[in-house]
């Protein structure tokens, strides 16, 4: 199928991550670590502070970034997820999970796909998840349709589209006819569908697919910069841009503040992003500069909360 995926901030795309723990993270890391990132590192997942510093061990085979304050991490066949000091706050019990948004992480438990609180109780079980909460909805499948359900579980959109992604910014992707268009928090179609594929808004834009090139529409509709071969989501005012196969960042008129130098590039967390040089990954601040040299293998975003 040529759509792309409608990743709106938190993503159409489920990764499910597998753990289960015959030992626990390092649990010398200080409660007062607040921004943590999660690297790769011969192979295994840690998690390093804004100096680099490891402080979490590499001892997971994947992990999430940190969000609502827990990470998601893999480890030996089930899932379950840890607190800052790597200390495990819900059992290992599932057979794949997702990280918190918004107090509630999906998880997929005996065979189904499930959402549930922060103390690990299940809130509902359902055909299948296919975003994570955003603005206090989340798109589920029911009875082969798409639609959104609250924190509570109940249908508060019918289920009736084909495709649909996440709220954000007060729009929702939704397929039709083989087109991309946006609709409203009532399920109205606001954004007639005349695009090839989106990703979501973001700080009041939102990159799209037109013509075999990636740009922004605002919140009208209206194109206001386009001609990129791939691109990211606003983040800190900025968003990461692919122009033959390096990647840079521009801001929100269309500019360019960073040059296209790298091999990949990640969104802006906490004034940082992870950028890939040589084939590595390492971190950049606002400016471009470099701040944690490239040597990781894979690197995600830092998080605060």
């Amino acid at each position: 199928m040529k759509r792309m995926p409608l990743v709106a901030g938190v993503g159409l795309v489920v990764i499910w991550v597998s753990a289960a723990f015959g030992q626990t993270a390092d649990s010398s890391a200080s409660q007062q670590v607040e921004t943590l990132a999660g690297v790769e590192i011969g192979g295994k997942w840690a998690f390093i502070d804004e100096t680099g510093k490891v402080v979490i061990a590499a001892r997971f085979e994947q992990a999430s970034e940190f969000s609502d304050g827990l990470a998601a991490v893999r480890f030996g066949g089930k899932a379950g997820f840890i607190d800052k000091t790597g200390k495990m706050v819900i059992p290992a019990q599932f057979d794949g999970a997702r990280p918190f948004y918004e107090q509630r992480a999906m998880v997929m438990l005996g065979g189904k796909q499930a959402f549930i609180d922060e103390t690990g109780k299940v809130i509902g079980q359902f055909d299948a998840i296919v975003t994570d909460f955003s603005e206090q909805l989340a798109v589920v499948t029911i009875d082969g349709k798409m639609g959104f359900i609250d924190k509570t579980g109940r249908v508060v959109i019918a289920p009736k589209f084909e495709d649909v992604g996440a709220f954000s910014d007060d729009r929702a992707g939704v397929w039709i006819a083989d087109k991309l268009g946006f609709i409203d928090k009532t399920g109205k179609l606001v954004i007639p569908p005349r695009f090839d594929g989106a990703y979501g808004f973001s700080e009041g834009l939102s990159n799209v697919k037109i013509g075999g090139k990636m740009g922004f529409i605002d919140k009208t509709g209206k194109l206001i910069v386009a001609g990129f071969d791939n691109a990211g989501g606003f983040s800190e005012q900025l968003a990461s841009v692919s122009m033959k196969d390096k990647w840079g960042f521009i801001d929100q008129t269309g500019k360019i503040v960073i040059p296209a130098q790298f091999e990949g590039a990640r969104e802006f967390s906490e004034q940082l992003a992870a950028v890939k040089s040589s084939m590595k990954w390492g971190f950049i601040d606002k400016t471009g500069k470099v701040v944690i040299p490239a040597q990781f293998e894979n690197a995600g975003a830092f998080a605060k909360d």
